[in-house]
């Protein structure tokens, strides 16, 4: 059951689906603002629960998950690898998570070529409790890769594939002026444009 936050409930007045879906995959979009509280453990270790159980292939479960809470020593580490713009709003969340993914399969040490988008079904799992929490969780690929490696200790057969803002959510009106027009839920293509019975037939494909 999702804890009525603000932001979940406005993202349900906001979007309108074709066809029916569970409301928590509707209620889960990516708010920026956040009060600057800390999360409590057991609320932050339920989203990497959600994380651990998404499927992978082999069972190989190939993501890695680091992180640091504002109140911890590692956090001007990982704060610092933000881009500024995200340093803007990131400054009030409570913890910050780097996702990386094995890129070798345990099973024969060859390359994985789903490392990464089995890493991405693990973050949604986590993206999807934290709606259900009534807690923020902002993906972000804005942040130095390479000094992610470097800082953090990752090896080179591992990637670094995306940060993540988690904190409690505040109004809109303690962001930034420039950032407040942005905090709302997005909307999305229409079925025609993304799903093609047969063969691949779409026209909006950036070139």
């Amino acid at each position: 059951m999702c804890a009525q936050s603000n932001f979940y409930t406005d993202a349900l007045a906001e979007r309108n689906p074709d066809y029916p879906i569970e409301p928590l995959l509707l209620g889960r979009w990516s708010p920026r603002s956040m009060t600057g509280e800390s999360i409590d453990q057991d609320r932050l270790l339920t989203l990497f629960e959600a994380a651990r159980w998404a499927p992978s292939t082999y069972n190989e479960q190939e993501w890695r998950f680091l992180y640091s809470c504002r109140d911890d020593e590692h956090w001007d580490k990982f704060f610092n690898l933000l881009a500024d713009a995200n340093k803007a709003w990131c400054e009030d969340a409570a913890c910050l998570i780097v996702a990386t993914s094995c890129n070798k399969l345990s099973r024969n040490g060859k390359i994985n070529p789903v490392h990464s988008f089995d890493c991405g079904l693990a973050v949604q799992n986590l993206l999807l409790q934290a709606t259900a929490l009534g807690v923020v969780a902002h993906g972000i690929a804005g942040f130095d890769e390479q000094a992610a490696r470097t800082k953090l200790g990752v090896p080179d057969d591992v990637s670094v594939e995306a940060m993540i803002a988690v904190g409690i959510p505040a109004p809109a009106d303690e962001l930034p002026e420039k950032l407040r027009e942005k905090e709302e839920p997005s909307q999305r293509r229409p079925l025609h444009e993304i799903v093609h019975r047969g063969g691949f037939n779409f026209t909006n494909v950036p070139e």
